[in-house]
């Protein structure tokens, strides 16, 4: 790190790339994104951005031309470009192998399953006939899926009949499908999982995790159940990230069923909104602990600092120019903290911002962050 100030490049410049931006630059390093929207949420707050789709080859080759390290706080890019760019000597991680995986949803499931890992019972939806013996081999109820694309939901769609096969493959035309069966969990679990470049793991403690129209609104930490379910969630996560190639700090979505067994739902080659609460609580933020992984920095320390954090998402409630309201009535709560992302327009179920919450127990920063919510409007 002697001389000149190394560059961290980032495809991808939302609010992601916003806090892996604010992480890295207390570290001494510059970062430059790729990103289609004017004055993006990171460099709103000092990345310099290459303005281009994130499919845009000549901007991903700009971008390693100017970077030292290249990272993405997004895996729906191309990951051919970044193969190649790997091979000429550029470092990219979590490796753009890792990355493919991960965007192709039924590839994930199935290479996760071929390696022991505990997942749901999924099949590939390859035609009518396909969806409807999947649907009678689930007992009547499954999930379909786009293969790629999907998040918060989107491309995703629960099924319980014949019709409901037809509203989906019609809703999906043209695109890549799997089937997953319906979970019967009791909730569902996240943790961020760090790897370095020489093998480190690091295992974030254990998040519960709160939807709403398929869209993450809340997260409690440490997650409230035993300790049993604790260690094997943790344990495997680790199995998880001993099987991934790459550093960086990865997310990982898992259901806890009836029966008290993990099963992994999702991995995210990325940072992730699960581990937003880092920040406050964590001695190494989520963002601080992804620029050590992929610079070659030591990991560090995942110990919580407060004995409860509650992250609630900020999402738009209506389409129109963002104003916010309510900052400072938000700032007079003990334990509370607010991040805004610098997004407009605001749109229904845009993630906008989020708020953490630390406090003595899991009452008092659900209290806290939930009135912090209703005191802000934007």
């Amino acid at each position: 790190m002697e001389g000149e100030l190394r560059t961290i490049g980032i495809v991808g410049g939302g609010q992601l790339g916003r806090m892996l931006t604010l992480a890295a630059l207390p570290l001494g390093f510059r970062v430059v994104v790729v990103d289609p929207g004017a004055n993006c949420p990171a460099a709103q707050v000092g990345a310099e951005q290459i303005l281009a789709n994130l499919y845009d080859t000549d901007a991903l080759k700009e971008l390693a031309k100017k970077s030292d390290y290249i990272t993405v706080e997004i895996e729906h890019l191309d990951t051919k470009v970044l193969e190649e760019l790997a091979a000429s000597g550029t470092h990219i991680n979590p490796a753009p192998s890792t990355i493919r995986l991960i965007q192709d949803k039924f590839a994930q499931k199935q290479f996760l399953a071929k390696a022991g890992v505990p997942v749901a019972p999924f099949s590939d939806i390859t035609d009518r006939n396909a969806a409807l013996k999947s649907l009678e081999n689930y007992g009547g109820s499954m999930i379909m899926k786009t293969r790629h694309g999907a998040y918060d939901g989107r491309g995703n769609m629960v099924v319980r009949s014949a019709k409901d096969i037809d509203t989906a493959l019609a809703a999906f035309e043209g695109r890549a499908l799997y089937a997953e069966a319906l979970v019967d969990f009791e909730c569902e679990l996240a943790t961020m999982v760090a790897r370095s470049m020489t093998g480190d793991i690091a295992i974030y403690p254990i998040t519960q995790t709160i939807h709403e129209r398929n869209i993450c609104v809340e997260t409690l930490t440490p997650a409230p159940v035993n300790a049993a379910i604790h260690e094997k969630a943790a344990a495997v996560a680790r199995s998880v990230a001993e099987l991934l190639d790459g550093a960086g700090t990865f997310g990982i979505e898992m259901f806890l069923t009836k029966e008290g067994d993990i099963l992994i739902n999702e991995i995210a080659p990325r940072v992730h909104n699960s581990g937003h609460y880092t920040t406050e609580a964590i001695r190494t933020s989520q963002f601080e602990q992804h620029v050590r992984a992929i610079t070659g920095l030591p990991l560090g320390s995942v110990d919580m600092l407060v004995p409860a954090a509650v992250m609630v998402n900020i999402l738009g409630k209506r389409d129109g120019p963002t104003e916010i309201r309510g900052v400072a009535e938000v700032l007079a709560i003990p334990g509370v903290s607010l991040h805004l992302y610098g997004k407009s327009p605001t749109k229904i179920d845009r993630k906008m911002g989020h708020i953490t919450a630390t406090a003595a127990t899991m009452a008092e920063a659900r209290k806290n962050a939930h009135t912090a919510e209703e005191l802000l409007t934007i």
